[in-house]
């Protein structure tokens, strides 16, 4: 029987090297698109730039192998496209750079395979829409828990372009029918990185532009798998964090001490994300099991 085939771009990066060894765990062929391969036994790496909208053309109508390319029948189509490439954050490559590679990167890619007929894309919008990520100073919510329908407003171009891409998204989802999901990325915590957690307890303040939230890898995987099995939902937006925050802090201590005067819209649990990933859940049954509690005692 054969695999069917997911193209990841920017498998190699923090997300993409939990993501890759996930999707072939759960019986998926990963051809990895990225600048720089990802050595690992059973990925199929492609080195290309996702501003080159010739080149993933060509990626996506090609062999994903040798194997594919013995067996004579030609090119077998992709499943989905999950795409991940990007400059991670602001203050990398100058501001302009962030914005044209990201946001050309997300139109090429989404253009690509809309053209070529894959019916499903995944690809990696962020936390940082909600515009407190990288914002000059602290603004405060005006409300919480923020959720999906919270205004997107941010003001750096990292955030800027991962609206724009929601658009753009958006916008080809409505032209050709197909499912495309946007997600909104928490703040990536891979298994090496909990002991960052006793500073995020002793000094809460420190995780205040992140909303207090975190994502593990390997849950991220799991959000991904979910929607690539998902159908039928068109264009959605979820956000994927943690259910609970990074710090000890209860969520009532938490607006006690950082929102005292933002408006709550409805009850939260005690230790509930105030940037919440109830959507995802409810929707896709999403369940992340790899809580900082497990990793850290504090």
């Amino acid at each position: 029987m054969t695999k069917p085939k997911i193209f990841v771009t920017g498998g190699s990066g923090k997300a993409g090297k939990h993501l890759i060894p996930y999707l072939l765990e759960k019986g998926f062929s990963v051809v990895n698109a990225d600048l720089v391969p990802l050595l690992m036994d059973g990925v199929d790496n492609i080195n290309l730039d996702v501003t080159d909208s010739g080149q993933l053309f060509n990626a996506l109508s090609g062999y994903a192998n040798i194997p594919e390319l013995k067996s004579g029948e030609g090119p077998k189509n992709f499943k989905a496209v999950v795409h991940l490439a990007a400059i991670p954050r602001v203050l990398i490559k100058p501001d302009n750079e962030t914005f044209r590679i990201n946001t050309l990167g997300t139109y090429n890619v989404i253009e690509a395979a809309t053209k070529l007929g894959i019916k499903k894309i995944i690809f990696a919008s962020s936390e940082t829409t909600y515009g407190f990520c990288f914002a000059q100073g602290n603004p405060i919510p005006k409300y919480l828990p923020i959720e999906e329908d919270y205004e997107t407003n941010p003001t750096d171009s990292y955030g800027l372009s991962k609206v724009l891409n929601e658009q753009t998204g958006k916008a080809f989802q409505k032209r050709t029918g197909i499912d495309i999901y946007a997600l909104r990325i928490g703040n990536i915590i891979e298994p090496n990185e909990y002991h960052r957690f006793e500073e995020f307890c002793k000094n809460p303040s420190v995780r205040l532009r992140n909303l207090f939230n975190y994502i593990d890898a390997r849950d991220l995987a799991q959000a991904i798998e979910l929607c690539i099995k998902k159908d039928g939902l068109g264009y959605e937006v979820f956000n994927v964090t943690h259910d609970i925050n990074s710090v000890s802090l209860t969520t009532e201590e938490i607006i006690k001490n950082f929102f005292p005067n933002v408006k709550i819209r409805r009850e939260m649990e005690k230790y509930e994300s105030i940037l919440s990933s109830r959507k995802i859940r409810n929707v896709l049954g999403f369940k992340p099991i790899h809580d900082w509690n497990k990793y850290l005692k504090v």
